[in-house]
Formats: structure tokens, C-alpha cells, sequence
């Protein structure tokens, strides 16, 4: 599916073994739709690191993920003006996300990426 906006906000972070399925039924069920609602904020597309491999100048070059987060969010957004948004921040703290998910998440990474 083509990109909608001019603007990417992509999201990567790990979370502990133990929450993980709570880190992932909660954000599809609540995070991504309470965030899809600002105004601003169209797809959200979310990705999972796998290891694999690729060949490049006649090397294989295994991709294992290591110091890269293995959870990536990435919102389609209007503008980065939509990040600081009253609407943005009120729904990052709803439902159990902040208290019951963010607290055992780390290497948390958060980058706009213009379309070109």
C-alpha cells in the first residue's frame, strides 16, 4: 500500500519477555486505535524484527537484529506538528499503556521521516 502523508513518525522499542503479549494485545486494541483517532494520524503499520539473511557482492550477510529493537510502529502522519498536539499527547496516556506496557519497554527509539 502507498504511503498517504508526507510524513512517517516511526517508533521502535523492545519489551520484556514476560509482557510481551500484554505490550502487543494493547497496542492493537487501544494504543494504535486511541492514536489513530488524532486528527493528523492516518495508517499504522506495525513490524516485528525476524533474523534473516541477504547476498551482497557475492557475501551472505546474516541480518540477526542485534542492537536494533525488535518492535517498530510506524505512523503516517500529516506533519510533525501533529506530535505536539493536545489531541496526540492526551491519547499516548490512555488505557493501559501507560502504566501497564511503557514502564517494561527499553531501547526506545522515535525518529520523522520526511516522504521524498
Amino acid at each position: 500500500m502507498p504511503i498517504a502523508t508526507k510524513y512517517l513518525f516511526v517508533v521502535s522499542m523492545d519489551v520484556t519477555k514476560d509482557k510481551e503479549a500484554l505490550f502487543n494485545e494493547v497496542y492493537d486494541t487501544e494504543h494504535v486505535p486511541l492514536l489513530k483517532k488524532v486528527p493528523g494520524v492516518g495508517a499504522v503499520t506495525r513490524m516485528k524484527t525476524e533474523p534473516a539473511a541477504f547476498n551482497i557482492g557475492g557475501e551472505r550477510k546474516v541480518l540477526d537484529g542485534a542492537g536494533h529493537a525488535s518492535y517498530v510502529a510506524i505512523y503516517e502522519i500529516d506533519s510533525p506538528a501533529v506530535l505536539l498536539s493536545k489531541e496526540w499527547a492526551e491519547a499516548g496516556e490512555k488505557g493501559r499503556w501507560p502504566k501497564e506496557v511503557r514502564p517494561f519497554t527499553s531501547n526506545r527509539r522515535h525518529i520523522v521521516r520526511k516522504v521524498i
